[in-house]
């Protein structure tokens, strides 16, 4: 009868940490593919940052914002396999699942000319939000996605980068001006065409 109570005891907290964490999946997949670059490496990453956080659940589910707490786990999973793979790039990646996106929302020669497009115009806005992110540090993409996507302020995005509110600040001015000079020069490639 005793072995039974801490064993009860263990799994209780494993389904909480499993519910709490599956819960952030979607948020934390769209997130780390935006980081990585392709929905493969997205899975890696998350996977990855799953195994880091259940080592010590008990962490994660003290922790006030257990969103932020995943995210940052991410965010250093992500840099961590591109400091061991730089040979990565991401076009080539975006290339398939640009293709795959579209072979499978097509609905038929006209679904473009209708209203709704299946998605189609959202996931090219989706893959070039990734490519533009990508050309950024990872601590500027985590701190745009932070603060521009994910509507955190500059301080509580600096809390779960773990760096100074001024750091945070500047690396999102650099990141935001760095993506203002990257869609003018497509522009300007654009237009010369």
């Amino acid at each position: 009868m005793a072995d039974a109570t801490p064993s009860s005891a263990s799994s209780a907290a494993s389904p909480t940490f499993d519910e709490v964490f599956c819960g952030l999946l979607p948020r934390l997949y769209r997130r780390a593919v935006m980081l990585a670059g392709s929905r493969q490496s997205a899975e890696d990453v998350v996977h990855e940052a799953y195994l880091k956080l259940a080592a010590r659940p008990q962490r994660f589910l003290a922790h006030p914002e257990p969103y932020a707490y995943a995210f940052t786990a991410v965010l250093n999973v992500a840099r961590d396999a591109y400091r061991k793979d730089r040979r990565q790039v991401l076009v080539d990646g975006l290339e398939g699942v640009e293709e795959a996106g579209a072979d499978g929302a097509a609905a038929g020669p006209g679904a473009a000319s209708g209203g709704w497009d299946g998605g189609v115009e959202r996931r090219h806005a989706e893959i070039e939000a990734v490519r533009l992110l990508g050309r950024l540090s990872h601590r500027q993409a985590g701190i745009v996605i932070l603060v521009d996507l994910d509507g955190y302020t500059i301080d509580q995005a600096a809390k779960i980068m773990k760096v100074h509110r001024g750091t945070a600040a500047r690396h999102r001015a650099r990141a935001l001006d760095r993506l203002r000079a990257y869609l003018v020069e497509s522009e300007h490639g654009q237009a010369g065409r």
